[in-house]
């Protein structure tokens, strides 16, 4: 296997070269405003994952996919050749959904900051269910006027803890 090390350096080499080749090389009128984000390369360098934004709706997203797996050919040949690798790595392109990832996770945050709210509101109103103090606290004073002492209460099995 290769070294982490290598694999991340070949990785990020992968994103730079197919981020140039997307800039300057490829004139598919299908390609939108694309921005890769990121590249993942299998420890044995023959699979890499490139993912990628898209700025645009649906459709625009599924042009770009298109656009990106017609001119996978000339990509995989450009990133094996700068690579020097005995095996041109095969590329995978995935939309990177990160804008919607991070709308899902402040829509979340809204509702948990919401309910949070209403869980306070309804502490500040709230009122014990029955005495503020339901336990029996026995005061120093009550059993030396009873005169029994803590032997008295062992003797009749009492747990003191």
């Amino acid at each position: 296997m290769s070294d982490p090390a290598k694999v991340r350096r070949h990785a990020e080499r992968v994103r730079e070269l197919v981020a140039s080749v997307v800039r300057s090389q490829i004139k598919d009128p299908r390609l939108g405003m694309i921005t890769i984000t990121d590249a993942r390369i299998t420890a044995d360098l023959r699979d890499a994952t490139v993912f990628y934004t898209v700025l645009g709706d649906a459709a625009a997203q599924a042009s770009t996919a298109a656009a990106l797996e017609s001119a996978k050919g000339m990509l995989r040949s450009t990133v094996g050749k700068a690579l020097g690798l005995r095996h041109s790595p095969t590329l995978t392109f995935v939309l990177d959904d990160v804008q919607n990832q991070v709308k899902h996770i402040d829509d979340l945050l809204t509702a948990a900051r919401s309910a949070d709210a209403e869980v306070q509101r309804l502490a500040a109103r709230a009122a014990y269910a029955g005495d503020a103090q339901p336990y029996r606290v026995d005061d120093e004073d009550d059993e030396d006027a009873a005169g029994e002492s803590p032997a008295d209460d062992e003797s009749r099995g009492g747990d003191h803890r």
